[in-house]
């Protein structure tokens, strides 16, 4: 397709009918798949920017994504679209004597913490690898040490973006100041195309703990309680999340990471291990690395199921009600991989004031998503139905949601998402980004 203007397309192209074409539009979701005109893989904020420019000279509406981890439609693509993908944007350069790494947003969480954790360092990682640090990084991100070291986004020093006007910006504490704040939780694709990260990283220690306890799935409720009981409550250097997987998958497990000894460890899971009859105790002290590997382990780019995603945090220990909220999402879903999943909250994350940083749930107990998955288009309906519902269910004892778990159905999403910081955050939209050329559905509108 000819341009009317004169900004070119560089970078690899891939235009509608290219070879190449429908591997470029998959995603790991293949729920949120569309078929965008033109993906350009950009090599450089140059590319990017021409991307920009192009796409405002021929009104062609603009997405970006790093890893392809989208998880509801129209945020990483759009019908008829560019997309600017950054995943070959994966440079590392990493400053040990000031414990600082400087990355693209192509990296992929996994390979980029198992990277810096053989050179000593230890940085936030999720429960999935292939998540790409460029979108998970404006959003917050968090994992199992957030609670030692505070959310990917606290360990965000600078950032380099484009802006709308295809300008490459440098943002951070005396630089831009506003647009840093906002970069640290406004969530992804809104205020500039980030085209460069630079984390602070922490020493890691020669070793650390894990753990991971199954329990049979009929036990879930003394199994979830345990784990509330005592997770947001336990020694900051430990994080954990507890899954509970559908019926028909049958698998209920906590795992988690604790910085020191698997004594220590052990004392304070003994209220887990007492409950019900676990199937699996398993407690291990390894080197740094092999922790990653056993909490990170390699899973594929793209999911062969569909899944719809939901979120949301508790300030309090759930009651029996939501419980049986979630025994009945879990009983009823034919998804194998539909789960409830939830992280401890406190700790490190708790010391940023909420007003610091465009992040604002500081202060919750935990954290928890629900997803029902589905392989045939018949039973779309049905799983959606099922996670909205979940959703209305548990209001009265959940608040707000998290930008990087995007839900289409929620409508005042600027509230759930960022609460108090929403109205500072529209201001900094309306001075980056005033004719809002960077949106999605859920992206922070331009307001006073």
């Amino acid at each position: 397709m000819p341009s009317n203007n004169q900004t070119r397309l560089t970078g690899r192209v891939i235009f509608k009918g290219d070879p190449g074409y429908e591997e470029a539009r998959r995603n790991w979701n293949p729920y949120v798949n569309t078929y965008p005109l033109v993906f350009v893989f950009a090599k450089n904020a140059l590319d990017v920017s021409h991307a920009i420019k192009w796409s405002r000279e021929n009104n062609v509406p603009l997405r970006i994504r790093s890893g392809r981890h989208a998880l509801d439609k129209c945020f990483n693509s759009v019908n008829g679209g560019l997309v600017i993908d950054t995943s070959d944007m994966n440079q590392v350069t990493l400053d040990k004597k000031r414990g600082i790494a400087t990355v693209g947003p192509g990296n992929r969480v996994g390979p980029l913490v198992k990277n810096l954790a053989r050179q000593g360092f230890m940085s936030v990682f999720g429960d999935s690898p292939t998540v790409g640090i460029g979108g998970i990084t404006p959003g917050g991100g968090f994992g199992v040490l957030s609670r030692s070291i505070g959310l990917i986004s606290d360990n965000l020093l600078e950032v380099k973006t484009v802006d709308a006007n295809g300008r490459l910006l440098t943002a951070n504490a005396t630089k831009n100041e506003d647009l840093y704040w906002a970069t640290r939780g406004g969530g992804g694709g809104t205020f500039g195309y980030n085209v460069e990260y630079t984390l602070k990283v922490h020493r890691a220690p020669e070793t650390a703990t894990v753990f991971d306890i199954v329990w049979p799935w009929e036990q879930l409720e003394e199994a979830f309680k345990a784990w509330q009981n005592v997770m947001p409550f336990a020694d900051e250097r430990l994080g954990s999340y507890i899954e509970l997987f559908s019926k028909v998958n049958g698998l209920v497990h906590a795992t988690g990471l604790f910085l020191g000894s698997s004594a220590e460890l052990r004392k304070i899971l003994q209220p887990l291990i007492d409950t019900g009859t676990p199937t699996k105790v398993d407690i291990q002290t390894l080197f740094y690395p092999a922790v990653i590997d056993y909490l990170d382990p390699p899973e594929s780019p793209f999911a062969d199921q569909n899944f719809k995603f939901s979120s949301s945090w508790s300030n309090y220990l759930w009651p029996d009600e939501p419980i049986a909220v979630m025994r009945e999402f879990l009983e009823e879903s034919p998804g194998t991989e539909s789960n409830f999943y939830f992280t401890n909250w406190g700790g490190a994350i708790g010391r940023v004031p909420s007003t610091a940083t465009a992040f604002y749930w500081r202060s919750p107990l935990f954290y928890t998503e629900w997803n029902a998955t589905w392989m045939e288009k018949s039973e779309e309906a049905a799983a959606l139905a099922s996670v909205e519902r979940v959703r209305q269910q548990l209001k009265p004892y959940t608040i707000g949601s998290y930008v990087n778990v995007p839900d289409i159905n929620i409508e005042n999403f600027g509230e759930a998402y960022w609460g108090a910081n929403f109205a500072r955050l529209k201001g900094i939209k309306a001075k980056y980004d005033p004719n809002n050329v960077f949106c999605h559905p859920q992206s922070v509108p331009p307001g006073n």
